[in-house]
């Protein structure tokens, strides 16, 4: 795990905690030294904070996407929703608030594992053809007009899941346990981030969507 946190008591006391629930863990106090680090370290996630000394979370987070698809959990001191929202919309898959609480950290970071590594639940098929769209659940492949798709681990088990509901709606409480997967109660902002994102690399037109769609009041499907 890389631990990016410019604060060396906080940084401190959250390896610790991380390391007494079995994580192996490194540091980065800086964004130019995290970026640096998962490059050299490949961490299985990253716990990103939004305030760091060189740069912002925000930007970090931008910049690891361009090169990774590897877990990463924002860290903000901030509750505000533009934040929120801004991180989610920056490539980070959770995010967790200021004082951690360090079973509930531990659980998020458990949860994110699990999703990266497990592939999809059994399928009545797992190669879907919509229109332009090709998604393939048993390699984890999503493909468009021939070209592979760089969806990020979340971002796929969102598709898959809507695959799996075979056009049926599924609500975003349904999305939220099904993705996020450890009991997650927060609010559907991280799902409606999520599929806006997922949106802008399987639409040709994200504002006019033909295959992710929007069930007003109930939630979202997938449409051929």
């Amino acid at each position: 795990m890389l631990l990016v946190e410019d604060d060396p008591r906080v940084r401190r006391s959250l390896r610790l905690a991380l390391e007494d629930e079995g994580y192996a863990v490194v540091e980065a106090s800086t964004g130019a030294s995290a970026l640096d680090m998962l490059r050299e370290r490949g961490p299985d996630v990253v716990l990103l904070d939004l305030m760091l000394p060189d740069t912002d979370g925000f930007s970090v987070c931008r910049e690891l996407r361009r090169e990774s698809a590897v877990p990463v959990i924002m860290v903000t001191a901030r509750t505000d929703s533009h934040d929120v929202v801004a991180g989610l919309e920056a490539g980070a898959d959770d995010y967790v608030t200021k004082p951690l609480v360090a079973k509930e950290l531990s659980a998020r970071i458990r949860a994110l594992l699990r999703r990266a590594t497990a592939g999809p639940s059994a399928a009545p098929r797992d190669d879907l053809t919509l229109g332009d769209l090709r998604i393939d659940l048993g390699d984890a492949v999503v493909v468009r007009d021939g070209v592979e798709l760089p969806l990020t681990r979340t971002e796929f088990k969102l598709l898959a899941e809507l695959v799996l509901a075979e056009g049926r709606v599924c609500s975003r409480e349904h999305l939220l346990d099904k993705v996020w997967g450890y009991g997650y109660f927060g609010d559907s902002r991280i799902v409606d981030v999520h599929v806006r994102r997922l949106r802008m690399k399987v639409e040709h037109d994200p504002a006019s969507p033909c295959h992710l769609l929007t069930v007003r009041g109930l939630g979202y499907r997938l449409a051929g």
